[in-house]
């Protein structure tokens, strides 16, 4: 290496040899040494020897010149290995540094990686740790979740109800215990079989139409079916479901069956119950309409023939006291009716108007009864025929006036009728209004309950049944109407009824009067059916009697001219429905008219479902029905009338109408005559004073007992000659004769007498216009 006191020179030496190349740099150095050799020669022979000599000078120089070349060959020579040694030695360092920073960076990389694989490591455990968690918890879930799916394949298995599911193929994949119990098949034998390897072939039509459906429409279905089980029929509710996945698709059926076979037999039990109630209630108004028959139908015949007044009276009062039991029967039948909700609505054409004023009469007899004031209201144009049901109807607003009396103790009653045009058409519209005691706000709501009676004033329940508005809101919605209260208490109510009305034509008067019938009477009493005959052959026609269905299903075998059939329908060997169907089953009888005999219409109507006959009629049998059901079944003569027609265009003042009973007394002249029920009224003439008397003399006695029984054959004796105002106040102090004191019983006496001697006038007056009006006929 080179000395440190040459450094710069040997620097300047290798800058020269390194920019010019070794021959010019040693070029340069030669000339450079000579030039040195030169100066510091003379240099020292000048200080030496105080002179220069050249001579010494040229052996300096040429001693320089000789041997600079190889010190410079040297010298570049030990340049060059300085610079290889430095070179190397730079690269020996750069190497040196680059291995070093390798190894830095190979430390630096394997302790990262050692950081990473402990992190790994540490990563690794954890992993593992919560692997073993995760492991340990899915076992746990397992566990759970198969003890849950035991638990929810035991509740299955053990649910009453049967259950199954079913792919979209129809391939059944899972049920319960149920199920199997009811198929009688181990759930092995049935998962992966069809729907037609299971049922039975009487079964697959159904079950392929509903999961049809439920498959289509994707939409729940419930039906009850009918199934052995152990050679015993069950009933199963079935609910069957479709089965979709989340987009939408129906991948298979899901079906739920419960055991509904006690209800089932409950349901059957209970209409079974019902049947047997109607039946029991039709055979014993049956049973009791037998006598009733038999005194209405006798009553009638004894009226035409002679007697004596008192007789006469006797007869009248029977007829009377029959005729209101009958009506009693007939609100058993409705009461079953509404119970079973088999109300029916029929129909007739009325006029509103007469309608009105027959309900007016009515209410103002009972308003008056209690002293309170009537008032009508009437608006719109009610003077039509519209096709109403007047017994309904009047069913419905007597109820209601009924009770508006019953709850008013001062002021009065108004009734309003109106007729309304309305989107739907025209409707009547009827309030009843009173200045009674009211219906506290919170009953309103139940007033029309069956059996509830709000609670008065006092806070006890009302008086009465608790049916009556129950079946007055039944009856209205029978006929499509609407019923509201409303009511203030302590100051009244109002009832509206809204009733949609139908117009229509005034009715014709229909009466048989083509040729004489040959009519085959089947009926087992033989009361009835001396009646029945008597009726029939007093209009011309000749009667056979059948006591049996055996003896009726003989004639018809052999009697070839019959017309008509008469049939009742309770007989002793077969019903009459059974007769009727019997007959029916020989083409030869098809034209062969069936008139059913019964005390329950629509019973009867029902019974016979399915069987032609050509109508029924009740019992007693009401010669107008029998007049109209002749004419409809064998044709109308237009050009003669009945005397009825013409009694019914008699126009009577409204003085009459509410003073007379106008219907009862048109009904009796039609059956009895003019001349026995001018008897009629002659003999009640007769008999009144005594009863007066009678009154009288009770009174005097204070014998209110005999004062009671005194009034109700008065009252008796009144309604059997249409004195209808005389009758209800007869009726009044018949029933209210011990709650009142003996002034107020004179003072009933006084009324009676003043509307006796009113009515017979009015009655006289009304005799000879339907005698006037009969003889014109």
């Amino acid at each position: 290496m080179i000395d440190s006191s040459f450094g710069p020179w040997a620097r300047v030496l290798a800058n020269l040899v390194n920019k010019y190349g070794a021959k010019p740099a040693s070029f340069l150095c030669y000339i450079f040494i000579l030039l040195i050799a030169l100066i510091l020669s003379c240099m020292f022979y000048y200080v030496a020897l105080g002179e220069i000599k050249i001579v010494d000078v040229l052996a300096v120089m040429f001693f320089s010149a000789v041997t600079s070349p190889v010190l410079i060959s040297i010298l570049i020579h030990a340049m060059r290995q300085l610079e290889d040694s430095k070179s190397y030695l730079e690269s020996a360092t750069k190497q040196e540094k680059l291995l070093n920073q390798t190894l830095k960076d190979n430390i630096n990389r394997l302790n990262n990686e050692i950081d990473e694989r402990k992190m790994a490591l540490h990563a690794k455990h954890r992993a593992i740790e919560e692997l073993r968690k995760e492991i340990a918890e899915r076992k746990k879930t397992q566990q759970e979740l198969a003890q849950q799916g035991m638990l929810l394949r035991s509740i299955v298995d053990s649910s009453p109800d049967l259950f199954y599911y079913r792919d979209e193929n129809g391939v059944f994949a899972g049920c319960n215990k149920m199920f199997e119990l009811v198929i009688g098949k181990p759930s092995e034998e049935l998962i992966g079989r069809s729907v037609e390897q299971i049922y039975p072939q009487n079964f697959l039509p159904e079950v392929l139409r509903t999961d049809t459906e439920v498959s289509t429409t994707h939409k729940p279905i419930t039906l009850d079916v009918e199934y052995p089980v152990n050679d015993e029929n069950r009933w199963f509710e079935m609910r069957k479901l479709p089965f979709i996945n989340d987009n939408g698709q129906y991948i298979g059926l899901l079906a739920f069956g419960r055991d509904i076979t006690s209800r089932k037999e409950a349901e059957q039990a209970l209409e079974t119950a019902y049947k047997d109630k109607g039946k029991f209630i039709a055979t014993l108004s049956h049973e009791l309409r037998t006598p009733l028959n038999g005194i209405v139908g006798l009553t009638r015949m004894l009226l035409d023939t002679e007697l004596s007044q008192q007789q006469k009276s006797w007869c009248n009062t029977i007829f009377s006291s029959a005729e209101t039991l009958g009506n009693i029967f007939n609100d058993i039948i409705d009461l079953d009716k509404i119970d079973r909700e088999q109300l029916d609505i029929a129909t007739d054409s009325i006029n509103v108007s007469d309608f009105i004023n027959d309900v007016v009469n009515f209410a103002g007899l009972i308003a008056d009864q209690k002293g309170l004031d009537f008032t009508i209201n009437r608006s719109g144009m009610l003077d039509v025929y519209a096709l109403l049901d007047p017994t309904r109807l009047r069913q419905v607003l007597w109820n209601l006036i009924n009770n508006a009396v019953k709850f008013t103790h001062k002021g009065g009653v108004t009734l309003e009728c109106r007729r309304e045009n309305k989107e739907t058409g025209p409707w009547l519209a009827i309030s009843v209004i009173d200045t009674g005691l009211g219906i506290p706000s919170d009953q309103q709501e139940r007033i029309f309950d069956m059996y509830y009676k709000a609670p008065d004033l006092t806070g006890a329940n009302a008086i009465g049944s608790g049916i009556g508005l129950a079946v007055t809101k039944a009856l209205v919605l029978a006929m499509k109407g609407q019923i509201r209260v409303s009511s203030i208490e302590g100051q009244g109510s109002r009832f509206d009824v809204d009733i949609p009305l139908t117009l229509c034509s005034a009715p014709k008067q229909q009466s048989y009067a083509g040729r004489s019938l040959y009519i085959l009477l089947v009926e087992d009493v033989p009361l009835n059916a001396e009646i029945a005959t008597n009726l029939l052959e007093q209009r011309g026609h000749e009667v056979i009697w059948a006591e049996t269905g055996e003896d009726a299903l003989s004639l018809v075998a052999t009697e070839d001219d019959l017309d008509l059939i008469l049939l009742d329908m309770q007989l002793p060997d077969i019903n009459g429905d059974q007769v009727a169907k019997e007959i029916r089953a020989d083409s030869h009888y098809d034209n062969l008219p069936i008139v059913a005999l019964t005390a329950n219409v629509r019973s009867a109507e029902q019974e016979l479902e399915g069987i032609s006959i050509q109508g029924a009629l009740a019992k007693p049998i009401n010669t107008t029905r029998l007049d109209r059901m002749l004419a409809d079944l064998f044709g109308i003569d237009a050009k003669q009338n009945s005397a009825k027609e013409h009694l019914g265009k008699v126009s009577f003042s409204e003085q009459q109408q509410h003073e007379l009973d106008i219907e009862t007394i048109t009904d009796f002249m039609d059956s009895m005559g003019v001349d026995a029920f001018k008897r009629s009224a002659r003999l009640f003439k007769t008999l009144n004073p005594k009863y007066c008397t009678e009154l009288r003399d009770a009174l005097e006695s204070k014998d209110i007992e005999e004062y009671a029984s005194v009034a109700h054959k008065l009252k008796g004796a009144a309604g059997s000659v249409g004195l209808n105002q005389v009758q209800l106040h007869a009726k009044k102090m018949e029933l209210d004769a011990e709650l009142v004191d003996t002034q107020v019983l004179s003072m009933w006496l006084e009324q009676l007498e003043e509307k006796i001697e009113l009515g017979q006038s009015l009655l006289a007056q009304a005799i000879e216009q339907l005698a006037a009006n009969q003889n014109e006929a």
